[in-house]
């Protein structure tokens, strides 16, 4: 691990990806719905990484943003 890097930064990273990948999909192709599913993983994946880099506000802000999308699918 370099000096700069937080422990499992590859695990935000492919967070990210996928997070860009939903935004991609919802706004180029917003008739497949399959946004909705990887915003879910995207911000999923990231409360993991606010629970293992011990950081409150990730794991407060993209909880709330996974509910969101959830209840966006169930209604």
């Amino acid at each position: 691990m370099q000096q700069n890097e937080k422990p499992f930064q590859f695990l935000a990273w492919i967070a990210t990806s996928i997070l860009i990948l939903a935004a991609l999909l919802a706004s180029f192709v917003p008739a497949l719905e399959y946004h909705h599913w990887a915003f879910i993983i995207a911000n999923s994946l990231w409360v993991v990484v606010g629970y293992l880099w011990k950081e409150m506000s990730l794991i407060v802000l993209n909880a709330g943003l996974t509910i969101i999308y959830v209840l966006g699918l169930v209604l």
